[in-house]
């Protein structure tokens, strides 16, 4: 494939997410991505968003197919809720066209087994859409913690919290939502890329809430995971708390905490302590989009496999599911041994300057305000 060729997009689903990240990055992604369709079950915002990007082919979603098969599109952004995130990565799959799918990659360990086998099969790259695995702070933090600065890394915690609205996706359970799916996932794939590991043993409670808005999900979750040579993760995720988005890691001679640390709109702020000393560095707001845009892309025109990964997505979902299996049944939960695969490291950091929040088109955040 030419390298000087930019990789043809398009971006499946309008909802929140598509319209106040993915969409504005394509304009940091230029170098060699190019955004040429649309897809939705909205007519409003695929007239609207399609003539404010310029975009000149729109489809529905009763012409997925058609949009797959039509030559013009390399790649697609599976931006849609998480119970189709499967069906459009496989279909996409199935006709040659390379998939980025946001995360969770799927509901369940099988669906992302499905979806990796699908890619394998055709021969497409398939990238699980994990923003923090190009972002600075995240970055330069993992390689504080291999430097051996702050000793052996022995715990990490991490409170991720938010108020989430009546009916938003994220509390349906049709559209798979939950806690554990939207957010918590932030705090297992950190305490992965950190620790440089995966999990042994999981044990997890969870608190249902009596508010109308949590009939179908749980309102939060508190887990902890237990990793190789005795090393501890816990957290806590809630959709019925006010906003906090933090993690620390302490080692045998000193710690490291982002806060907030899993943001996409917000400068992030790193303070490390060993012994007596303190440095504070805060890292820019960025757009965090165009940076995986521009990595998958890469990917694509030089054939090289990308991290993340559909097994980096996997593994998630599967502690993701035993979690859900402990706080159900009341029972520590053992995981099977993974296989080494690549992990983030700072030679992915790619920085694309901030965008700002655009007009939004039948589309909301997840927080009542």
């Amino acid at each position: 494939m030419n390298r000087k060729r930019r990789i043809r997009y398009a971006v499946v689903g309008l909802g929140y997410i598509a319209q106040a990240a993915v969409l504005p990055a394509f304009a940091h992604a230029g170098q060699n991505s190019e955004l040429v369709a649309l897809v939705s079950g909205d007519e409003l915002k695929l007239q609207k968003l399609g003539r404010k990007y310029g975009v000149p082919r729109t489809y529905t979603y009763h012409l997925y197919d058609e949009c797959l098969r039509s030559g013009e599109v390399d790649a697609v952004y599976i931006a849609l809720p998480n119970s189709l995130h499967r069906e459009y990565s496989e279909r996409a799959a199935r006709a040659g066209v390379h998939v980025l799918c946001e995360k969770p990659m799927a509901m369940t360990e099988a669906d992302c087994a499905a979806m990796i086998g699908a890619a394998d099969a055709n021969r497409v790259k398939l990238m699980i859409a994990y923003r923090l695995h190009f972002e600075e702070a995240n970055l330069r933090t993992i390689e504080l913690i291999a430097s051996g600065k702050l000793g052996d890394p022995r715990i990490f915690n991490s409170t991720f919290t938010m108020q989430v609205k009546e009916g938003d996706i994220r509390v349906r359970q049709e559209t798979g939502g939950g806690t554990l799916y939207d957010i918590g996932i932030y705090c297992i794939n950190a305490a992965r890329y950190l620790f440089r590991d995966e999990p042994q043993e999981v044990i997890a409670f969870r608190a249902d809430g009596h508010e109308k808005r949590f009939r179908e999900i749980e309102e939060a979750v508190s887990a902890l995971l237990r990793f190789p040579e005795d090393r501890l993760a816990s957290f806590v995720c809630s959709f019925g708390s006010s906003d906090v988005s933090a993690y620390e890691v302490v080692g045998t001679k000193g710690s490291v905490r982002l806060d907030p640390g899993f943001e996409l709109a917000q400068q992030l702020r790193q303070t490390v302590r060993i012994g007596e000393q303190q440095r504070v560095k805060t890292f820019h707001k960025r757009d965090q989009f165009a940076p995986e845009l521009v990595y998958f892309s890469d990917c694509i025109l030089q054939n090289k496999d990308p991290e993340p990964s559909g097994l980096e997505g996997m593994i998630d979902v599967r502690i993701i599911e035993a979690l859900y299996r402990s706080a159900n049944e009341g029972i520590p939960v053992q995981l099977a041994s993974q296989p080494s695969k690549k992990r983030p490291t700072g030679a992915q950091q790619i920085t694309k300057p901030a965008v700002d929040m655009p007009k939004l088109v039948n589309a909301s955040g997840p927080s009542p305000q």
